[in-house]
């Protein structure tokens, strides 16, 4: 009996190796495939030198980083973009639409969240969604203290512009000209399913938090791990960050930003976003011009979670984008940077023209990169891409 146990054993133990290994291979061509596409990436790639740094003293008194850019030609009439990042990203995040607004014409304010990018690390008793929500009002403070606003937030950031809806809501009905919610969601329920049904989703909120405050001390020899097992790190961040191809320069800068996050940080954010709930806060937002964009294939936030803001929202507009997932401002930069711009725009009409946002009409539609599309197709044919068009199907 001992020998057929250990013979099982043996068996289960082959049989382990070799789905690891093929695991392994097909990350492998994966990772062949996507620099194939490492072409499609931008031109001046994806550092930037800021126009101007600066701290910004929390009311906890924590250092926030922030970042500012601004046009030679401001129009002072402009609004200031304020963008805030998501969980587990930085202000990098947002490198490709902070050149694309600066070019349009407006002045850019962007910020590491605490314990993210270059901000300081706080205390995990301030590792909240209110706040994050404080630590946004002393940004805008600091940098843009009079005059009309944009609010951009993506995922936690997203969230973060809603509690500041609720704790500072004359900030919001006095000097906010539009928001954009970018793949983020009004409540916490389902955020951590990853797709994979909310049996995953409770198990991740029980046991993540305490496996990877237990996994923090030892974050310091993740570096020689993840150069072991590039590839497969590749294929995951692929998995849950995008819906299209995309290269391998972006999944490498992607995976940069998020496991650069200390595991402690992400411990303590796990709970806090599990139990936002933001939804009638959203109220406040009723008379100003809202974008909700998500991607289609977006597994942290599917449009289920973008749906239930704009319900909320008369006279909002909802822009699903297909073959996009959770990152869709890198995914389809073009895509968000244009969004983004129309809402401006919008907003600084009906500003103009005293135009009523609330009674205007819900706009949904979706959004199809054709654009993107052929530009890969191009490079797997071993041609130039070029050109950008994107097509939509819109209705009211």
């Amino acid at each position: 009996m001992a020998g057929v146990g250990k013979a099982l054993g043996l068996g289960a133990a082959a049989a382990a190796a070799a789905g690891a290994a093929a695991a392994g291979v097909a990350a492998d061509r994966a990772a062949a495939e996507r620099r194939r596409l490492n072409s499609l990436d931008p031109a001046d790639g994806f550092a930037h030198v800021a126009d101007e740094e600066l701290k910004v003293i929390a009311t906890d008194g924590l250092n926030l980083h922030v970042e500012i850019d601004t046009p030679t030609d401001l129009d002072p009439e402009l609004p200031t973009i304020v963008l805030s990042h998501g969980f587990c990203l930085s202000l990098r995040s947002w490198v490709l639409q902070r050149r694309a607004f600066v070019q349009a014409g407006y002045r850019v304010v962007l910020w590491d969240q605490r314990s993210h990018g270059e901000s300081e690390i706080s205390d995990l008793a301030h590792l909240s969604i209110e706040q994050l929500a404080h630590d946004l009002h002393a940004v805008i403070d600091a940098t843009c203290p009079e005059g009309p606003i944009a609010l951009v937030g993506h995922s936690m950031g997203g969230m973060t512009t809603m509690a500041l809806a609720r704790h500072h809501p004359e900030l919001v009905r006095d000097r906010v000209l539009a928001v954009a919610f970018i793949s983020t969601a009004a409540g916490g329920e389902g955020l951590t399913d990853l797709g994979m049904g909310p049996l995953v989703g409770r198990a991740i909120g029980q046991v993540g938090p305490r496996l990877l405050s237990r996994l923090a001390p030892h974050q310091r020899w993740l570096a020689p791990v993840r150069r072991f097992g590039r590839n497969v790190e590749g294929s995951i961040v692929d998995r849950f960050s995008y819906d299209s191809p995309v290269s391998e320069g972006l999944i490498r800068f992607t995976a940069d930003l998020i496991l650069s996050t200390r595991f402690e940080v992400m411990a303590a954010f796990i709970p806090a976003i599990q139990g936002h709930d933001e939804l009638d806060t959203l109220t406040t937002l009723v008379d100003k011009e809202v974008l909700v964009v998500n991607g289609e294939g977006d597994l942290l936030t599917p449009p289920a979670h973008s749906e239930r803001i704009v319900d909320r929202l008369p006279g909002s507009e909802h822009v699903v984008v297909q073959d996009a997932g959770h990152l869709i401002m890198l995914e389809h930069p073009e895509i968000i940077t244009g969004q983004v711009l129309a809402l401006l725009h919008r907003a600084e009409v009906d500003a103009a023209e005293a135009v009523s946002v609330s009674a205007k009409p819900r706009v949904r539609r979706t959004i199809i990169d054709i654009a993107k599309g052929r530009r890969i197709r191009k490079v797997r044919a071993g041609q130039d891409g070029a050109g950008q068009r994107v097509r939509s199907r819109a209705s009211s």
